[in-house]
């Protein structure tokens, strides 16, 4: 059973309406710092994966995803609630594995397969501000949803959980950002079993005009179990190397992506858009 198409999209468009704020495309890793007490960043955009492999329906192929959208709001000096998600996946199959574990699940006929991506709902709060002699330091929670369902292939029908230390200095004109952590990964198929997985993130900004930045990351997760993980919970890794342009309150990003293991992508692009903006007062 899987959340119907039309509430994924009712609950995107209602966070998108209301004070909410996301990550710092085109990076995951998180930065501590919060975006301010009654202010809302947007983002949207659009990434392409190529050979992006699903272990538990079998499919491997080309994936589009058409709009990511994120949205963040600041309810407090110290904390916001994310909103992840994105309204259409489309994956373009290039290999089937008839003997993975949910192929026989699959209602797909032809060379692609499209579904919703799944949700994420996060909150992240500052635990320590920046100083001359210390990092900023702070936490995140969240929870991926399982909307996006197994029969389209694209989709595991779990609910996940993720836990991380957030970690980030500037030096000169570069901002380093580190995340570790951990995630509850259940087995899509076994709903008894679960993969206990570390995560972790690195990244960079680095200024190079008062409005463009060079940024980079590597970011991913390592499975904890000593046999195979199971399918859908196996290690990840993302090397990523792009840039961003500032204007306002309007900042346009774009990058390039490899995977680092058998499990990613071999290669993909990303570009996107992250509007912030003052919505509320709080008492």
């Amino acid at each position: 059973m899987h959340t119907p198409r039309y509430v994924v999209a009712a609950v995107i468009s209602i966070a998108c309406a209301r004070p909410a704020a996301a990550q710092q495309r085109p990076l995951i890793t998180e930065d501590p710092e919060s975006i301010g007490a009654g202010r809302v960043l947007v983002e949207g955009g659009l990434d392409y994966s190529h050979a992006q492999t699903y272990r538990v329906s079998g499919l491997e192929g080309n994936l589009w995803r058409v709009p990511t959208i994120g949205v963040s709001v600041g309810i407090s000096s110290i904390a916001e609630l994310q909103i992840d998600g994105g309204l259409y996946n489309r994956l373009t199959i290039t290999q089937r594995n008839a003997i993975a574990p949910l192929a026989s699940a699959l209602t797909v006929t032809g060379n692609t397969t499209h579904d919703v991506e799944d949700i994420v709902i996060g909150t992240k709060i500052r635990l320590v501000s920046e100083a001359a002699g210390r990092p900023a330091l702070g936490v995140r929670f969240a929870t991926k949803l399982p909307n996006a369902s197994n029969e389209s292939g694209l989709g595991t029908d779990t609910t996940d959980f993720y836990m991380s230390m957030l970690g980030a200095k500037t030096v000169q004109s570069i901002r380093v950002v580190g995340n570790f952590g951990f995630a509850i990964l259940a087995d899509p198929t076994q709903g008894d079993r679960q993969n206990d997985v570390v995560t972790y993130g690195l990244s960079f900004a680095r200024a190079v005009t008062q409005r463009s930045e060079f940024v980079g990351e590597l970011n991913g997760r390592k499975s904890t179990r000593s046999g195979d993980a199971f399918p859908g919970t196996e290690s990840r890794a993302l090397l990523k190397i792009g840039t961003r342009f500032t204007r306002g309150s309007l900042r346009l990003d774009g990058g390039v992506f490899v995977g680092l293991t058998a499990n990613d992508p071999t290669i993909g692009l990303t570009t996107g858009f992250t509007y912030v903006f003052n919505a509320f007062t709080l008492p």
